[in-house]
């Protein structure tokens, strides 16, 4: 990421600082935060370390006078990286608080925290003042080596997100926290209490069993072979059979009593020319083949996603008839899905790192988002979760009424250095629809897990291949 020249005038101080005692207070962590934030009473002697101990990389953020903060300093994270470090307890250790407030820039800085190598949670830091966030776990006397990461860095005209932290400590057992609330499905959803359906003979599945003799391996792919994940119909499902395919899955999902996650992947252009090329010749006959696809839908239930980015890119069409026909052929997909009376239709909309929320909301209501349940987020990409939901939210506050769902299958890590078949990442939140979010339906993993994003330009597998070494890699490291 790149590092923003305003921030070199900001005071400094001694990269290393005396530690000071967080004063004994009781917090609740703000709303939004997805790793089950708790009330937490700290005592005045908790194990902790200050910000400004942390490494960090110098092009990523520096030490700042703060006022009001421990110690009077705080790190300031400019850029999406981890500040590392260590935090030594003489007892065994409940809960973890991290005091930290954000600079908020069309949505709230998303923040990572990891003890050991594992993550303790992630949490959408909407505070700008300090504020303690709590996350649960609990860890035995000893060295420990932290990590708070900042994973959704965003500039737009006249704002600037970043992340700032203060401490972060680990209460002793003694003071236990309070459990945190359970999630519930969204009230008035159409998917609350839902199941969703499981491919019985998915690759992962398939692969496990030829991995028969390496068991770390197998019981990866079974951690991904037994979530569900989201059946692509795209234009290699000729016409001629698309009614016929998407009845089979529909009938499928029925017969578990589960709900399948459909994807239609046909549009026109599709991909700009990039890995994922192809789609219909024309719309005439995209219109044609949607019309099968709610053929085939008939009264059955199942979650319908149209068109993964086909919104976000419409700035690469050539021309503005051509972004003209794409809206009206989305508008015309998704009208004639809103008679399928099982079906639950989200637009996509790209990612939350991609298109700024005024125009995607326009681009989302030229192309007839009132007609669906709302919007799909993070399709096939690595956003954090808080990052998108905060983004869906900017969204409904510009179209009321609409909802979302956020592709969680490799967002563990967050996002990488590159789109394509980033290095280093995981699975993420397994599919549900107990959100806990008032606007957020479901979270889903809509890209099929270990599955390429195409050659990448190192000759990595075509988009859309199988790949089970990548899925083992996502699998093993959301295992911790």
């Amino acid at each position: 990421m790149r590092r923003r020249g305003r921030h070199r005038s900001a005071s400094l101080t001694p990269a290393l600082l005396a530690p000071a005692v967080l004063a004994a207070a009781a917090v609740l962590a703000p709303a939004g935060a997805t790793a089950a934030p708790q009330v937490q009473r700290l005592a005045r002697a908790t194990p902790g370390v200050e910000a400004e101990r942390l490494a960090l990389p110098s092009s990523a953020g520096l030490v700042t006078q703060e006022a009001g903060a421990s110690g009077g300093a705080g790190l300031l994270i400019w850029s999406d990286a981890a500040a590392t470090g260590p935090l030594t307890t003489s007892a065994a250790t409940s809960g973890l608080s991290v005091v930290a407030r954000g600079d908020q820039c069309q949505g709230a800085p998303s923040m990572t925290v990891s003890v050991d190598g594992r993550a303790a949670g992630t949490v959408a830091v909407a505070a700008t003042t300090w504020t303690s966030y709590a996350l649960p776990g609990s860890w035995g006397p000893g060295a420990h080596r932290v990590s708070v990461a900042f994973g959704n860095d965003a500039q737009a005209a006249g704002c600037d997100r970043n992340l700032r932290v203060d401490r972060v400590s680990m209460p002793a057992t003694a003071s236990a926290p309070v459990p945190p609330p359970a999630t519930a499905p969204v009230t008035g959803s159409p998917l609350a209490g839902a199941r969703f359906w499981v491919d019985p003979s998915s690759n992962a599945r398939q692969e496990a069993a030829r991995r028969s003799d390496d068991a770390a391996a197998r019981t990866a792919l079974l951690r991904i072979a037994d979530q569900p994940n989201a059946e692509w119909i795209g234009d290699w499902v000729p016409t001629s059979s698309v009614a016929s395919r998407v009845a089979s899955v529909v009938a499928a999902g029925r017969s578990a009593g589960t709900v399948p996650v459909l994807v239609l992947y046909a549009v026109p252009h599709r991909d700009c020319g990039s890995y994922s090329a192809g789609g219909l010749r024309d719309t005439a006959a995209y219109a044609a083949w949607v019309r099968q696809v709610r053929a085939g839908l008939g009264t059955g239930r199942a979650v319908v996603v149209v068109e993964p980015d086909a919104l976000a890119q419409l700035d690469c069409l050539p021309s503005d008839a051509d972004r003209r026909a794409r809206t009206a052929a989305l508008k015309d997909a998704v009208g004639v899905l809103a008679g399928a009376p099982g079906a639950v239709t989200y637009l996509d909309a790209g990612t939350s790192r991609w298109i700024a929320a005024d125009a995607m909301a326009q681009r989302l209501r030229d192309a007839g988002v009132a007609q669906a349940r709302g919007f799909s987020l993070n399709v096939s990409n690595f956003g954090w979760t808080d990052a998108e939901a905060a983004y869906g939210d900017q969204l409904v506050a510009r179209l009321p009424g609409s909802h979302y769902v956020v592709d969680t299958s490799r967002n563990g890590r967050g996002p990488g250095d590159t789109w394509c078949n980033p290095a280093g990442r995981a699975l993420g939140p397994v599919p549900t629809s107990s959100t806990g979010r008032a606007n957020a339906d479901a979270y889903l993993w809509v890209k099929r897990v270990g599955e390429s994003d195409g050659e990448c330009g190192r000759g990595e597998p075509a988009a859309g291949t199988w790949w089970p070494d990548y899925a083992i890699g996502l699998s093993l490291r959301a295992a911790g």
